[in-house]
């Protein structure tokens, strides 16, 4: 576990997730949760020696499963988006470890079997603050990686959770994203409010303005190369190029290059597709 500062402490022990918490004197606010339930036991089990009130909150910086398979073992109300908890609502009540590879990092767990999802309690538009202590902790709705993502802004500590808007030395996670509202909230990350924020991903922990600006780069790139191929019907060979040459962006340790090529190849697939079924493009065979 890593002090950020005083009562700010992320961990990234865990598969697919760097968690965070808010140590208050009325109790714990959790970010995100491990993948495994096992694990989150684990995790819950480690936060009660950080003190603190005995009320406790986790918060889903949005629905994908690495950060939600294990809530319901965090044993907590969750607060979520209302766009995210519209997704679990949409879900079985009851998750599978089955079906399509997507190059998650859920899939690498042995048996996590069914698995019941804890769909989120508390819901908001555009933004939500918490008053656990003297320092506020404020959610704000930043769509980008998913139409529900979140950050969580802490100002009195001039600490920042980002999610998914940036992950270090990996590709993200295309399928279900926004390309033009993601770069725009990068966009964000270099305004003069943000300016002295520890930014924290939620695959990889503390980023530099460095990461902030491949990431954006990288983003712009692929939205571009995605914007060539919009509106025609998804073409898997197409799509396999464009794997190999966005790969290169990331120096990823040759044990996952495959999982991150299938995660690469699931998202431009199911993006691409999703650019060719909305009504407002002229579609070409």
């Amino acid at each position: 576990m890593q002090e950020i500062t005083s009562n700010i402490f992320i961990d990234d022990q865990f598969p697919g997730v760097t968690l965070g918490v808010v140590v208050t004197p009325r109790g714990l606010i959790q970010i995100d949760a491990p993948p495994s339930p096992e694990d989150a036991r684990s995790w819950r089990a480690s936060l009660m020696n950080l003190g603190g009130g005995i009320d406790r909150v986790l918060i889903n910086m949005d629905a994908h499963p690495d950060r939600t398979l294990g809530a319901r073992a965090m044993d907590c109300a969750v607060i979520a988006h209302e766009k995210t908890a519209n997704i679990f609502r949409a879900r079985p009540s009851t998750f599978k470890a089955q079906g399509e590879e997507t190059g998650a990092d859920w899939e690498s767990i042995p048996g996590l079997g069914s698995v019941r999802w804890a769909p989120p309690e508390i819901s908001f538009l555009d933004q939500m603050t918490l008053y656990w202590s003297a320092s506020p902790v404020m959610l704000e709705h930043r769509p980008g990686p998913s139409n529900g993502s979140i950050w969580v802004r802490l100002p009195a500590e001039k600490v920042l959770f980002i999610g998914d808007a940036v992950l270090k030395n990996q590709p993200p996670f295309l399928a279900g994203s926004n390309l033009k509202a993601w770069l725009e909230s990068l966009s964000l990350l270099f305004e003069t409010e943000n300016k002295g924020y520890t930014v924290i991903s939620s695959r990889g922990g503390v980023v530099t303005s460095n990461a902030i600006n491949s990431q954006y780069d990288f983003l712009k790139h692929a939205h571009d190369k995605l914007n060539k191929i919009t509106g025609k019907k998804p073409n898997p060979a197409v799509v396999e190029k464009l794997v190999a040459s966005l790969l290169t962006w990331f120096k990823a340790p040759a044990a996952r290059q495959k999982q991150f090529a299938q995660r690469l190849r699931y998202g431009l697939l199911h993006y691409n597709a999703r650019q060719y079924h909305t009504p407002t493009h002229n579609f070409e065979d």
